[in-house]
């Protein structure tokens, strides 16, 4: 599948070698390259005479197929990158794929699906579920499910997904399910017409008048793995409606006007109100929770079909619920 939304994330390199040798032997359909060594190339390290083999792979993927096992020379398994090679040596390189080119697969994966029609699908996502693969998260995502449940998914961009959760983030997406309806989809998340409400459990006491966060969000210059409210970030703004306090916790009802990167978890670290258990942003386990206290449990759009009103709501997952039972009464969403 051609993901026409541009490349993802370049692969790690030892994705490949975590797969190990074995995969080799099970793929079907897997090239291998032989070559003899010339004079020219006596002395020369051997993955610089494997990129003369396969010019078409990065250096780094040739290294991880060397350090798999997936390089011969006479006969022999050769796992040094930088072991010299002698004019006369015969080298079989078997070019296993990288590992993001075997990302878009499908796989028999659960989903629970709240809505679906011919057009649209509606679903509630785990905790722990990656939506999109990328690095570290090759298979075991969303798309490879949708993928898996649709084959006729892979015409779509993305396989329909048109918007994303974080892995630990649990509750509703919608997935277009026909190119009209992806188009729609994405138009109308871009025009703020998709109602997204979440329900969060936040560190410290909040006041009790719903308040909003209007500070723009982009990269962590410092960790590149965060993002933060910094000045050069886009635009981005967080209702925030508290709707109880007690020992030191806030239970908090959240809407996006916009759905920048962590958003939620930013917007409110950023205020000293981390999200419990987020610990990329300073939160801490508590109240049972092991995973950052964030719930998508409401959304709304237009059928980008027929242009009905859906609404949707979805229960939180037992770690959440019972985290949320010890602050309030209050439902997830209303």
């Amino acid at each position: 599948m051609v993901d026409p939304f541009g490349p993802r994330p370049a692969s790690d390199d030892d994705e490949l070698a975590e797969a190990g040798a074995a995969d080799a032997a099970d793929a079907a359909g897997v090239e291998t390259r032989s070559a003899t060594v010339g004079a020219d190339s006596h002395g020369q390290r051997l993955d610089k005479a494997v990129v003369a083999i396969a010019p078409e792979f990065s250096r780094n993927h040739l290294q991880s197929l060397i350090e798999a096992g997936h390089v011969v020379v006479d006969g022999a398994p050769a796992t040094s990158a930088s072991r010299k090679v002698r004019a006369g040596q015969r080298i079989d390189v078997t070019l296993v794929p990288t590992a993001e080119s075997r990302a878009y697969r499908g796989e028999a994966l659960p989903l629970a699906v709240v809505y679906e029609d011919e057009h649209v699908l509606v679903l509630d996502k785990p905790a722990g579920m990656v939506v999109h693969p990328a690095a570290g998260n090759w298979s075991g995502t969303l798309l490879n499910a949708l993928l898996g449940r649709d084959p006729a998914a892979a015409a779509l961009p993305r396989a329909g997904i048109v918007h994303r959760l974080d892995k630990d983030t649990s509750g509703l997406m919608v997935v277009g399910r026909s190119l009209p309806a992806v188009t729609a989809l994405v138009r109308a998340i871009a025009a703020r017409e998709v109602r997204r409400r979440y329900a969060a459990i936040a560190h410290g006491a909040l006041a009790a008048a719903p308040f909003s966060i209007e500070a723009p969000v982009g990269r962590d210059p410092q960790v590149r793995v965060r993002m933060a409210v910094a000045a050069g970030g886009k635009p981005a703004r967080t209702d925030v409606t508290p709707l109880a306090t007690y020992d030191g916790f806030s239970a908090v009802r959240c809407a996006l006007h916009t759905g920048r990167t962590h958003q939620i978890r930013v917007h409110l670290a950023w205020r000293g109100h981390p999200l419990v258990a987020d610990r990329l942003y300073g939160g801490t386990p508590a109240l049972g929770i092991d995973r950052q206290a964030l719930h998508a449990a409401e959304l709304g759009f237009a059928h980008p079909i027929d242009r009905r009103r859906l609404v949707f709501r979805a229960p939180a997952p037992a770690d959440f619920a019972a985290a949320w039972r010890q602050l309030t009464d209050q439902p997830l969403a209303e």
